[in-house]
């Protein structure tokens, strides 16, 4: 079939490859011309499609990377995996409705569109299918197939790949979950049908709104066993012993990515329009840990006094500027917002990071215009592009008054860190030694 993937970031690209991988002719669409440039020529931003499974791909020619909508036409198959960010707390879903209207114009009798980007339940049926129908002069569901599977992609993961992670798929009626189903069973092992479009994404907004909840949980508790000089991970590891009834969750600087800073919103706007009331878990684990990263910072300044410095003039190297461990995605990351209160503060801030490319704070391509640079770093672009990158050599380390471990990448060298650093805050519990606090 003529599949089509708009959006060529962290979830549409390996969705592309694996596409195209199975014997579909792929077109992998992006508005970003600097990405699909690099694309052409097999180099890959996303560590979970190596260039080794891109070039011989682009060189059978059954993946093509494009800016130019017409080379959607044809499609059987087109899926949407753009960007939807918030904009002052409420969806912005401009994205998937320049999608939609860009397909819509090759929308045939008999094709089949799926929507992947994570959404409001009732997305799929009250927005995407109006925009279709309006574009194409097609029905749904009488005309053409139209459903939603919820993207499960978790970046830098060996273990769970988009193969194998289980995939919840829908359709907006019986026929359209068939087409739905039938495409994604070529992808992966496993595929896990709804009933209908509002409870697969809903199934989303519940994932990423567990996890949220539960960081938040672990964060406080971090917080407030710090002051009353209990050590947490102590606990956490004791309690990860049980074998029913708790599951891992671990501290840590903030949340960052695509999901947790702003999905769990999603859900949370729903409720308030729809119904009238206050998603109280949401708003409160929304509070802890956007606000882990000013944490962080006190508890530097607090470690900085103790030694006798001021936070103005010290030098601090931040190590990990991803909002996760061996990727280099970092949206929405925490280490944005460390960095920016501590240049505020005075102090001379540094970064070292082996997978966030200098300049380059997003994986996921945004299209050009006034509104883009705060879809792409969610307002802390400059934050981190005013700070000076660094390899975290002996010397670096031993120059620096403090540093902060916030993704704890492998590519580190964690005996270096602890030899040649005079304090090390650890905000991920990888290191330990008499120089050594950890969150």
């Amino acid at each position: 079939m003529r599949v089509v993937i708009a959006g060529q970031g962290y979830v549409g690209l390996p969705l592309a490859v694996r596409a195209a991988e199975v014997g579909h002719e792929v077109v992998g669409y992006d508005v970003d011309e600097r990405r699909i440039k690099r694309l052409a020529v097999g180099e890959s931003y996303v560590e979970d499609i190596p260039a080794e499974r891109l070039r011989p791909l682009l060189e059978a020619g059954s993946y093509l990377p494009s800016t130019d909508p017409r080379d959607a036409a044809g499609f059987d198959i087109a899926v949407i995996t753009v960007p939807t960010p918030l904009r002052d707390g409420a969806p912005d879903l401009s994205y998937i409705e320049a999608s939609a209207r860009m397909l819509a114009r090759f929308l045939r009798p008999g094709a089949t569109v799926v929507l992947e980007s994570t959404t409001y339940p009732g997305t799929t049926e009250e927005l995407l299918a109006p925009l279709l129908e309006e574009g194409s002069g097609l029905v749904a569901g009488r005309d053409f197939h139209l459903g939603y599977s919820p993207e499960r992609i978790d970046p830098g993961n060996p273990t769970w790949r988009l193969e194998n992670t289980p995939k919840v798929v829908s359709g907006l009626d019986a026929e359209s979950l068939a087409a739905v189903e039938g495409f994604y069973g070529q992808l992966v092992e496993r595929t896990v049908p709804v009933s209908s479009c509002k409870e697969a994404e809903l199934t989303k907004l519940l994932e990423n709104t567990f996890r949220h909840v539960n960081i938040a949980l672990v964060n406080e508790l971090a917080m407030f066993a710090h002051d009353l000089g209990i050590d947490v991970w102590e606990a956490i590891d004791a309690a990860s012993t049980k074998p029913f009834g708790y599951l891992r969750f671990t501290p840590g600087p903030g949340v960052g990515g695509h999901c947790l800073p702003i999905d769990p919103s999603y859900l949370s706007w729903r409720v308030e329009r729809a119904l009238g009331h206050p998603f109280r878990f949401v708003e409160l684990a929304n509070d802890v840990n956007s606000h882990m990263p000013d944490y962080v910072v006190r508890r530097l300044v607090e470690a900085l006094n103790e030694r006798q410095r001021s936070v103005k003039g010290s030098r601090v190297l931040l190590l990990g500027l991803a909002y996760k461990k061996n990727t280099g995605d970092a949206r929405e990351t925490p280490a944005a917002r460390v960095a920016e209160l501590l240049t505020r503060m005075g102090a001379e801030v540094r970064a070292a990071d082996p997978h966030v490319v200098a300049g380059v704070h997003v994986a996921e391509p945004v299209p050009p215009g006034p509104r883009a640079a705060s879809a792409a770093d969610g307002g802390h672009g400059d934050a981190l592009a005013s700070v000076r990158r660094v390899e975290a050599t002996p010397e670096e380390l031993a120059a620096a008054d403090a540093v902060v471990l916030l993704a704890d990448h492998d590519e580190f060298d964690y005996a270096a860190v602890t030899e040649h650093a005079r304090y090390v805050l650890d905000c991920r519990r990888r290191l330990s030694g008499a120089a050594v606090e950890v969150l």
